[in-house]
């Protein structure tokens, strides 16, 4: 990964300052760490590899060497713990922007952080924070991206729901130039959900998803529901509606597409 690459291409404050490692544990880790040291926002934490990988809801994210993006952005925005989803939503939107013109390829976003192509998922999205007592201290966005990784190296299970860039262009592509412009993009974002409101970023993450519109079951905890997802609200929870007519607001939860 050709660090001063993307340093030089770094325009806005996201990523001005890359901490680059080989291998970790996970970046979400090693940027809480720094976070809680007193990082400024907008440090940015990028490996080759990791071997305790995460995304949602506890589950292990596949991180091979030399050939994906995995990193998170520190961030200590001045918004209300509650409008915290409001961080993924964002991060999806730069993502998904920035994916499409260097690939070309018609990626969208799953609810609530998933990067999709062909209802493959060929990137990810996790979120964590500390809150002390109504104020978000900080705030860890972690990314991961399928580059250059051949799809047969995955569990079986995984291989039918997840791509690559490589797999669907059938080119290799520059890590460093797509992790520039997604922190790029990202930033743009950010500046947007800081000065102008919600409704500029909301209006945008609609018009990407592959989510609204559809037939959806969502699983949180022990409880499923079923519904048509409508739309997000103003907090970045999705709208479902259920059977019965009755509207469901989720902020978090497991979601399958249906049809």
């Amino acid at each position: 990964m050709e660090i001063e690459h993307i340093k030089e291409k770094i325009k806005g404050d996201l990523g001005r300052e890359i901490f680059f490692y080989k291998t970790v544990g996970s970046t979400n880790v090693i940027a809480a760490e720094l976070a809680e040291k007193g990082a400024a926002e907008g440090v940015v934490v990028l490996a080759d590899s990791q071997e305790k990988g995460k995304g949602r809801l506890g589950r292990f994210w596949i991180s091979p060497p030399g050939v994906n993006i995995y990193m998170s952005i520190i961030t200590r925005p001045a918004i209300d713990p509650e409008d915290a989803t409001l961080l993924t939503v964002m991060t999806a939107v730069g993502c998904t922007i920035a994916l499409r013109r260097v690939t070309s390829l018609n990626v969208t976003i799953k609810w609530p952080n998933d990067l999709m192509v062909s209802d493959k998922k060929i990137g990810g999205i996790l979120t964590e924070m500390k809150t002390y007592p109504a104020k978000i201290i900080f705030a860890i966005v972690g990314i991961g991206i399928n580059v250059n990784i051949d799809i047969d190296v995955f569990p079986d299970d995984v291989r039918k729901t997840a791509t690559s860039i490589k797999n669907e262009t059938g080119i290799l592509s520059s890590r460093a130039e797509i992790t520039a412009e997604i922190l790029n993009e990202i930033d743009r974002w950010y500046r947007i959900l800081k000065g102008m409101g919600k409704k500029i970023l909301l209006t945008e993450w609609q018009r990407l998803t592959s989510t609204l519109g559809r037939e959806v079951k969502v699983t949180i905890g022990k409880e499923t529901f079923i519904g048509l997802a409508e739309s997000l609200d103003d907090k970045g929870r999705l709208i479902l509606r259920l059977p019965s007519g009755e509207l469901k607001r989720v902020s978090t939860g497991d979601l399958t597409i249906l049809r």
